[in-house]
């Protein structure tokens, strides 16, 4: 069960020797997710796919095909009880758990300054990303870290990770650690990606980096602007935070504590709203 972001998992217990069953994937949106490769990696191995939500039917379906492992990683929907027809079940987390557990919680550990980022293999649990964990791998995070850098390293990890446990199965479940204490992320909101403008560079450009592709949101003149790609700097002025001090076509020079901010890449619209949009 996977997207293309984790791909890498599906093709190492498969290279491992692991003989796939089905795969279940969702829908994507193909500009920030994708499963086309996912789809078209398992179509080549002449495997169904399934886009709808695995069901009780569909679980009852796998214990009858003799499925041993369900393997989860980047999947949208809960998932029921596994157990009354498979004997294993394991979920890929992309956090150092029992920490940041969660759907998306790579943005908060930017967000956060963590030193060290990871990936988690845990027992598929009713409780999201709580089940005792077989094994992880973890890695530093460089202080300029930005979204996409950290997502990437994530997936690689990921892969490791990955073809260690399908080596190695039977010894990591039996030997899986319980998680007690950690943390829990809530997946963000909009003022969460707000920038702040009374703020200094250093934090308007830590938002930055950690929201990346998912776009800050900024407001001037009671107008939101949904930032793609901007740059800062440190400079001594007196313009008021948020004051528009200068304009090239639609890159936009606004005044912050410390500095200035260049909004370069900018939309009036939501992501994906449309085609036609400003500053892009």
């Amino acid at each position: 069960m996977a997207t293309d972001r984790y791909l890498g998992v599906f093709k190492a217990f498969v290279e491992a020797g692991w003989a796939p069953v089905k795969l279940f994937t969702a829908p994507t949106d193909d500009r920030l997710f994708h499963n086309k490769a996912t789809i078209a990696y398992a179509a080549s191995l002449g495997l169904d796919i399934q886009l709808s939500p695995l069901d009780e039917a569909a679980l009852a379906d796998l214990g009858q095909r003799q499925c041993e492992l369900l393997v989860v990683a980047s999947y949208q929907w809960r998932i029921g009880d596994w157990a009354a027809h498979l004997p294993y079940a394991v979920n890929f987390h992309p956090s150092p758990l029992p920490y940041y557990r969660g759907p998306y919680p790579l943005v908060q550990g930017l967000l956060d300054r963590q030193p060290r980022w990871g990936v988690s293999c845990h027992r598929l649990t009713a409780a999201f990303d709580r089940g005792a964990i077989l094994a992880s791998r973890q890695f530093d995070v460089a202080e300029d870290e930005c979204h996409e850098s950290l997502d990437l390293k994530t997936q690689i990890a990921a892969r490791q990770l990955a073809a260690a446990v399908a080596l190695n199965f039977d010894g990591l479940w039996a030997g899986a650690q319980a998680q007690s204490g950690g943390s829990y992320v809530k997946l963000w909101r909009d003022e969460d990606r707000m920038l702040d403008f009374q703020q200094p560079v250093a934090e308007l450009q830590r938002r930055l980096r950690a929201f990346g592709r998912f776009e800050c949101l900024a407001t001037l003149n009671q107008v939101v602007f949904h930032v793609r790609r901007a740059v800062t700097w440190v400079d001594g002025h007196r313009f008021p935070p948020g004051a528009v001090v200068h304009t090239d076509g639609p890159r936009l020079v606004v005044a912050c504590r410390d500095g200035y901010i260049a909004l370069l890449e900018w939309s009036l619209l939501a992501p994906g709203a449309s085609t036609e949009t400003p500053g892009r």
